[in-house]
């Protein structure tokens, strides 16, 4: 059964990144705030990926002078998430 998980991003125009993690398969994500058209179509692009192929594509990308993403920032929440679960 998957799990819901909210992620409060930093230094980016989204404020939170809501999802499902079903062992490493993330699905339903949504962020809220944000450059909604863009993130919608992220959202749409890696529903059903893997923690590890998500990190692959989209960890480290930065927007602008910023130190991140709000691509970034998904990486980094799915991979907290996952880690969160695996200790549980």
């Amino acid at each position: 059964m998957a799990a819901h998980f909210e992620y409060d991003t930093q230094y980016t125009c989204s404020r939170k990144i809501l999802f499902d993690l079903e062992e490493n398969v993330v699905s339903n994500i949504e962020f809220i705030g944000g450059c909604n058209g863009n993130l919608k179509a992220i959202s749409k692009l890696v529903d059903g990926w893997t923690v590890e192929k998500i990190e692959s594509y989209l960890k480290g990308n930065i927007c602008g002078t910023r130190p991140t993403s709000c691509a970034d920032q998904l990486a980094i929440a799915v991979r907290s998430a996952y880690d969160r679960q695996q200790k549980a």
